[in-house]
């Protein structure tokens, strides 16, 4: 009978998944409210030391799939940003938020601090499974900005929830040694196991058999339990280590990506459903006025008051402003460290499980279902690119990829028809970009100058691509201002291509100049050599 239930909940669940895709609404939300309909039709659970369990896993992979699937090429203009809130935005939230709950709610200043530490991050599945859903490709790169803010900020939110419930445990320790030996020791491992499991990616291959996702699931439960053991937080050594690997290229990657796509899946839909089933609906009712009054403060006041006065050096826009302070959605990480805080033995005045929970479920509803209009209405939408670019895992498991190059004066396509560019190889024109509009590439149409053409064809980098070599040539480097036919390359290198400025790309002749800031892409066939000292 159980597996009967366990399988009529994986097929409702994907039923949820396709509106969540098709509607944008969190699935989380969807999840949940599966999980508290069965609740409701008898099936009885109130396992909080199992959930804490499931919980732990779950965030484990969500942390470390969340670094794995961001594209830090796109990330690194807002880094600094998006770094900042993950920090310090989580911290001055999660203050806000306590001082609110102990003044007008009239909790103790402990507890409220506790309540505002544990809903301090924002959720990444939640964030970016609308950014996908609906195809919201924010300006300025936004969209990247929320991606690694709200993937990498729980590592902030799980140790002001561990300060505080250690403080209200009696700990003999003091708040600076803990903040410190979380954080410290957590980016050390971190940086410690992405540099050694890197190395070893580099050299040794473990595609055969599926090997690969068995290795990288090894490697993040041995990171985890490391920083774990030394008092570090293992959520933020496990982003790292997500974040170094996503962003390099090794054999049986796509695996790894297909495996782990799937295995996040089910996680979240496990996590999701048991804290739906954990809480009950007369719980939920009792305390929704309180989640109520904390969740219109956070999304009102505590979150825009931290983005704004955080972002003022950065010089953010408004409208960009507002997007990133009503994307502050609270999920699954807040109810996971909720489950914490009741196992913790720590004796509340209130049912701070379901205030968590209502707080959550409230934020996924409300502020979910306010983004895509809200980046409508603010003008926010870049309608000439795909969000999906942002992340690492969409592209690393496409069958095909995109190669763009623009027909600048003087080139020899200028007003030739599709038809007969008689491509060599398996390539074909996607798509043409004209004056800001999108022409279909049939084959009498006629090439212009300015034109920006999209070629697509099979991808196959993880096989072939890491012979090449990617690298800015900085100033004062020997091949600045140089011609390549000058230039003194191995018998095994090649300069296949440059590119300079925003996306000029140059075919690598003899008598092309290389310039301070071009991008050039070598081919290097033994790979014991490196890049030219910079």
């Amino acid at each position: 009978m159980q597996y009967l239930l366990i399988g009529v909940i994986l097929i409702l669940a994907l039923v949820a998944i396709r509106l969540s895709n098709k509607h944008g609404i969190p699935a989380l939300l969807l999840f949940i409210v599966l999980g508290m309909g069965f609740g409701l039709l008898g099936l009885d659970f109130d396992d909080f030391k199992f959930a804490e369990g499931l919980a732990t896993v779950a965030l484990m992979v969500i942390m470390f799939y969340g670094g794995f699937g961001t594209n830090w090429n796109m990330a690194r203009p807002v880094a600094k940003e998006a770094i900042i809130l993950s920090s310090l935005g989580v911290v001055a939230t999660a203050l806000l938020t306590g001082l609110f709950c102990h003044f007008v709610l009239g909790f103790s200043m402990l507890e409220g601090m506790l309540i505002g530490s544990i809903v301090g991050s924002t959720d990444y599945a939640s964030v970016s499974n609308i950014l996908r859903s609906k195809n919201l490709n924010l300006k300025y790169g936004t969209a990247s900005l929320l991606e690694l803010e709200s993937g990498s900020n729980d590592p902030a939110a799980f140790t002001m929830t561990m300060v505080f419930l250690s403080v209200m445990m009696g700990s003999s320790l003091s708040v600076p040694v803990l903040v410190l030996s979380q954080v410290a020791l957590g980016l050390v491992v971190g940086f410690v196991y992405a540099f050694l499991i890197g190395k070893y990616l580099r050299r040794q291959s473990v595609q055969e058999d599926g090997l690969s996702a068995v290795f990288m699931a090894a490697a993040m439960l041995i990171t985890f339990a490391s920083a774990s053991l030394v008092g570090g937080n293992g959520y933020l050594a496990l982003y790292i280590l997500g974040i170094r690997l996503g962003n390099m290229e090794f054999r049986g990657k796509r695996d790894i990506v297909f495996f782990f796509d799937g295995f996040a899946e089910i996680m979240q839909i496990a996590l999701f459903f048991v804290l739906g089933l954990l809480s009950t609906f007369q719980g939920f009712l009792r305390t929704f006025p309180i989640a109520l009054a904390i969740m219109l403060f956070m999304t009102l006041i505590a979150r825009p008051a931290s983005v704004w006065g955080l972002m003022l050096p950065f010089k953010l826009r408004k409208n960009q402003l507002h997007m990133v302070s009503l994307a502050g959605i609270r999920g699954a990480a807040a109810i996971a460290f909720a489950i914490m805080a009741v196992n913790s033995g720590v004796r509340f005045s209130s049912d701070i499980y379901h205030i968590v929970f209502g707080i959550c479920v409230l934020s996924s509803l409300v502020q979910g279902s306010l983004m895509p209009p809200a980046a409508r209405r603010l003008t926010m939408l870049d309608p000439n690119d795909t969000v999906l670019q942002t992340f690492n895992y969409y592209q690393d498991k496409a069958e095909i990829g995109f190669l763009e190059t623009r027909l600048h004066p003087g080139s020899t396509l200028i007003g030739r028809q599709v038809k007969d560019l008689r491509l060599t190889f398996d390539f074909i024109v996607a798509k043409i970009e004209r004056a800001g509009k999108t022409v279909v590439p049939r084959g009498q149409v006629v090439l212009e100058e300015n034109d920006l053409i999209v070629l697509g064809g099979e991808k196959h980098f993880d096989q072939s691509g890491h012979d090449l070599i990617e690298f800015t040539i900085p100033k004062g480097h020997k091949w600045a201002d140089r011609l390549i036919k000058d230039l003194t390359l191995p018998a095994d290198s090649l300069i296949v291509m440059a590119q300079r400025g925003e996306g000029d790309i140059i075919v690598p002749l003899g008598d092309t100049r290389l310039m301070v800031g071009d991008k050039v892409i070598m081919l290097k066939v033994d790979k014991q050599e490196t890049v030219p000292a910079l």
